[in-house]
Order: C-alpha cells, then sequence, then structure tokens
C-alpha cells in the first residue's frame, strides 16, 4: 500500500442505483492488480462476469436491479481500493442508499466478499418483488421544499417520499398511477421539474414490505462488526455504532426514504476538510455542493480523477 497521503477529516461518500453507466470505471480496472483481484472476488460472490457487465452491457442490461446492484457496489469499492493504492483513506463514511453497503465494508461492518453477495441477494429480493406485483417508478421533484412535497403527495395513494436529496430536491416513490397524479399537482404547487429517474421499481417504500422482510431474514445468517470509523445511516440521518442496530437498519432500508439531507447536516458536524465521491457519476458531489457549499466534494469514478484528487490532497 502507498504511504497514507489523507490528512484532515475525509469524508467517502458512496452512489446509489441510478449512477450506473456503460463502460464505468474501466481505466481504473486497468490500471490496478488489486481492482482486477476485486473484480475476480466480486464475479464469484455474485455468480456474474463482472467485467463483461461492467464493461461489455448497455444501459438496459444495466438497469436491471438485479444487475444494478451488483455493478455500482464493485464500481463503488474498486475506485476506494484504487484511492487507497494512492495513500487516500477515509476518515469517515457514508453512502446513498445502495451505496451504504460500500459504506459498510469501508467502515469494517462487512466483508467485501459479504457485501458482494448480500448486494446481489438485495438485488435479487427487489426484482421478485416487483415481478409479484409491486411495480413502479421513481421521479426527482425539483423546486418546492420537502416540506411541501411531504404534504402534497399525502393523500395520493401509493406514492411515498423517497429520498431527501437537497433543500429544494426530493425524490418520491410509488405506482405509476400514484407518480402521474403526483406530478401534476406537484407541478401546479410550483415544482420546477418532475423527472423520471431510470430505476426498475417504487424502492424505499412499503411497496417492497416482502423484499424487506425477506433480506431482514437473509442477513441473520452473516457477521455483523461495529464500525471501525464513523457509518453514517440513511435510515436516521446520524451515525451508528451497534453492529445489531446496523443489521436492522439494512433491512428497513429498503422500505424507508434515505434522509441524505440529514446525513450531510450531521458529516457537516465532524467539520471535515473534504468529501469524495466514490463510484459512477456525480450525484452526490452534485448535492453536496447545494448543501455544503463551504466544504469541496471531489467526484472520482476514472483514472485522471483519483490521480487529481490526490494532488488536491498534497497541495491543501
Amino acid at each position: 500500500m502507498a504511504q497514507r497521503t489523507t490528512t484532515g477529516t475525509l469524508i467517502f461518500l458512496y452512489p446509489g442505483q441510478g449512477a450506473q453507466y456503460p463502460g464505468m470505471i474501466r481505466d481504473i480496472f486497468e490500471a490496478s492488480s488489486g481492482v482486477k483481484e476485486l473484480f475476480t472476488l466480486a464475479s464469484d460472490c455474485t455468480g456474474i462476469d463482472m467485467k463483461a457487465l461492467l464493461f461489455e452491457a448497455d444501459e438496459t442490461e444495466l438497469k436491471k436491479t438485479e444487475h444494478t446492484q451488483a455493478a455500482i457496489t464493485l464500481a463503488n469499492i474498486a475506485v476506494r481500493k484504487f484511492l487507497s493504492e494512492s495513500g487516500i483513506e477515509s476518515s469517515a463514511v457514508a453512502g446513498f442508499s445502495l451505496g451504504e453497503y460500500a459504506a459498510l465494508a469501508d467502515a469494517g461492518v462487512l466483508t467485501e466478499e459479504a457485501v458482494f453477495r448480500l448486494v446481489v441477494e438485495r438485488g435479487r429480493l427487489m426484482a421478485e418483488a416487483i415481478e409479484e406485483g409491486a411495480e413502479g417508478a421513481m421521479a426527482a421533484v425539483i423546486g418546492i421544499d420537502a416540506q411541501t412535497v411531504d404534504k402534497i403527495i399525502e393523500g395520493i395513494e401509493g406514492v411515498y417520499p423517497a429520498n431527501y436529496n437537497a433543500p429544494l430536491q426530493t425524490v418520491i416513490s410509488g405506482t405509476h398511477k400514484g407518480l402521474e397524479s403526483a406530478a401534476t399537482r406537484l407541478k401546479e404547487a410550483g415544482a420546477r421539474r418532475v423527472v423520471p429517474l431510470k430505476v426498475a421499481g417504487p424502492f424505499h417504500t412499503p411497496l417492497l414490505e416482502g423484499a424487506s422482510a425477506r433480506f431482514a431474514e437473509l442477513i441473520e445468517y452473516y457477521q455483523f462488526s461495529s464500525p471501525v470509523k464513523p457509518l453514517f445511516s440513511n435510515v436516521t440521518g446520524t451515525v451508528v455504532v451497534s453492529s445489531e442496530k446496523i443489521r436492522g437498519l439494512c433491512a428497513r432500508q429498503i422500505i424507508s426514504p434515505v434522509r441524505w439531507t440529514t446525513v450531510e447536516s450531521s458529516i457537516c458536524e465532524m467539520k471535515p476538510t473534504l468529501a469524495i465521491e466514490s463510484g459512477p457519476g456525480k450525484v452526490l458531489s452534485g448535492l453536496w455542493k447545494s448543501s455544503s457549499a463551504s466544504v469541496p466534494c471531489l467526484s472520482v469514478d476514472n483514472r485522471e480523477a483519483a490521480l487529481a484528487a490526490r494532488t488536491f490532497i498534497e497541495n491543501s
């Protein structure tokens, strides 16, 4: 491992479902033998050819829940490994929805092997729930505050708040019929846009209660350890320290909203010097800027960005 270059409090943020894109992290794979070994581990644990999935699959194939969850988790952890090889280590971690599993690995709560096995099962259970009738979608509501969104959708059957992303961006989730009705009312109330998301179901809602219950049974067979660094929970928005509480939150997370604005506020109380989005896309760095502009957030999903992060840290 390279000599540690990190100074100050460095937060790693791990993106979730919807951040995927074909060919993600290819140059990081090609540059690191450690990342290649990680791909082999992930393929063995999931039963999926992860190299083919990340580098050859099209957007439609990647969008399938049972594929997306394994692919994004691998990409998140691979970027973290590449950064670690450059001496860049996190001081605290948070992951957005699915991204929380990369955070669990980073914090030492679960092994990488356990994480890969769990996310593929999580994806399978969620896909099965959708096939069994929990069909639906998600949409980002932009331009009005979360309290207004909550009040408007409260009386609409089959619609729920799913992600509290930013002061003026809330994601709603639910049935197709319910979302259509909600979109109309939200625009009438002043929302600038209601944008459908590229996900396969109504995630973070009670519509996936069946998947949550089955996942709760599954995770009883896995060893959870206490985190070795601050770990922020999506469900509570705060640091969690108990391994058994984390186990329970993993099941609840499937049907609970992601309280990302609360997570960001909790992180800022630590007075971090830098945040790094470790994984595909730039969604979290964008959300971070809307809430925590005084602390820089670097998006890293390729080798050039990783090297730029190292230079930034060395010059800070």
